[in-house]
């Protein structure tokens, strides 16, 4: 007789290879039953193949184009005197979705300036920056940032969802406080979420919410307010005045990040809180090097001295992560070069997403403006004032489609569903580039007018 515990194990035993396999084929069901959810919800997120550099022309795979042209004004490149550049190529798809506010991500300056850098300083660090990983180019490149935001100091990061991970685990502690918008993006609530800091969430840009959070957080050591300059998904922007203020009232510092306003909004793109006069008024600035300025990647985090300092000890995404690959630091840095020093290109974007009181759709130059264009064919669009135009749509399956059909007629857009937005809440999110012509944005307008009434979206 075999004891009893050999007798069980004798009777339940499979081969460990065969073990596996099982193991596997669990995972693999549970994997197609969430695609298949996630299909049948009409949330499925596809990705479209582009074959050309970034910009408001481009190539899609699959799709055919015409002719089109890149215009890059009031920034003239050393060897030309005239203050426009052309950069011709065979395109005729319109995009109007990247975060390539500027079109820096394709001007022959940042693009010598990255070719440079990687020729000079080589392809990569293969090191974290506290052991082998800084060149003279991130230090450069650091100090430039401090001085475009006017701060004591910068540091970078491989994103700004690593600032945003880094941040607030590395300066808060369990006798800390922090208050967020609820619409913050999901990078500044996963870093929050890292932090051991009581945690308080306000209802989205509602100051009486706000302010009664604040007086909740009276009893911790610190108080930070964490926002949003500019909502991604909405595309409003925070009431930095009123948050200032309450703070102040309060004792409390402000957080501010600034990924969809560095380099464009602003007089001369400093971000929201230039835009709002409360730059002395904001502590710790995150942004992105990775949307308006080079559209390549890494972020920063840039405030007061000692800050940076201790982020350097102890922000883990800071310290475990590779140093910012040469080319990409030299493209950021020549794009700061550009916007230091010129505003030209930051006024051209204002001009082309200012809302139009008259209802008429013309700024004095002839500009188009966007968002009284779509209004006055019966679209509702959120936000106000920003290169973020949502086109609310509601219907997830329905913004799907619609933006299928608006790259039918040469218009590339997304449609944005949950859990990217809440449910019930689907959208196109349209952004406009200061490189789009009037007549671009013409032509976006009429497809989405032309595609709206396909589907019902209007009348």
């Amino acid at each position: 007789m075999w004891p009893g515990n050999a007798w069980r194990a004798a009777l339940f035993w499979v081969p460990r290879g065969r073990r596996a396999q099982s193991a596997l084929a669990q995972l693999r069901g549970i994997l197609e039953g969430e695609l298949e959810g996630i299909r049948g919800a009409g949330t499925w997120k596809s990705e479209r193949v582009i074959t050309s550099r970034q910009g408001p022309h481009i190539r899609v795979d699959g799709v055919s184009g015409g002719p089109g042209t890149v215009i890059f004004p009031g920034l003239p490149l050393p060897h030309l005197s005239c203050c426009i550049h052309l950069l011709s190529f065979t395109s005729g798809i319109l995009n109007f979705c990247a975060n390539n506010y500027l079109g820096l991500s394709s001007h022959p300056e940042v693009i010598q300036a990255g070719l440079q850098a990687l020729e000079q300083f080589g392809a990569g660090l293969s090191s974290v920056r506290f052991i082998c990983g800084t060149q003279s180019i991130h230090k450069n490149l650091e100090a430039k940032i401090a001085r475009f935001h006017q701060r004591e100091d910068a540091i970078l990061y491989p994103s700004c969802f690593d600032a945003n991970a880094g941040l607030f685990e590395a300066l808060l502690t369990p006798e800390d406080a922090v208050l967020s918008d609820e619409l913050n993006h999901a990078s500044i609530i996963d870093g929050i979420r890292l932090c051991k800091a009581h945690k308080y969430r306000y209802r989205h840009l509602d100051m009486a919410d706000l302010e009664a959070k604040l007086q909740e957080a009276q009893k911790h050591r610190l108080r930070l307010v964490a926002t949003d300059g500019a909502f991604s998904m909405d595309g409003d922007i925070a009431p930095l005045q009123e948050i200032c203020r309450l703070a102040s009232r309060y004792g409390a510092l402000v957080f501010v990040d600034e990924c969809h306003a560095t380099g464009f909004l602003g007089p001369t793109g400093r971000g929201t809180d230039e835009l709002l006069g409360v730059m002395d008024q904001v502590t710790i600035i995150n942004s992105t090097l990775g949307k308006a300025l080079g559209g390549a990647s890494g972020g920063y985090t840039t405030g007061p001295g000692p800050l940076v300092s201790l982020l350097r000890q102890r922000a883990r995404p800071y310290l475990f992560s590779n140093s910012l690959p040469p080319a990409v630091v030299g493209c950021a840095s020549k794009a700061l070069d550009l916007l230091m020093g010129s505003n030209t290109i930051v006024q051209s974007m204002a001009a082309k997403t200012q809302r139009c009181d008259s209802q008429q759709g013309r700024l004095g130059g002839g500009e188009t403006w966007f968002r009284s264009k779509m209004e006055a064919a019966g679209f509702t669009i959120s936000g106000a004032s920003h290169p973020i135009c949502p086109v609310m749509l509601g219907d997830a399956r329905l913004a799907s489609r619609m933006a299928d059909d608006m790259l039918k007629r040469g218009i590339f857009v997304i449609g944005f569903s949950y859990p990217v937005v809440p449910k019930g809440k689907a959208r196109i999110r349209v952004q406009i580039s200061a490189m789009h012509s009037k007549e671009d944005i013409d032509r976006c307008v009429e497809a989405f007018v032309e595609v709206g009434r396909l589907h019902g979206a209007l009348p």
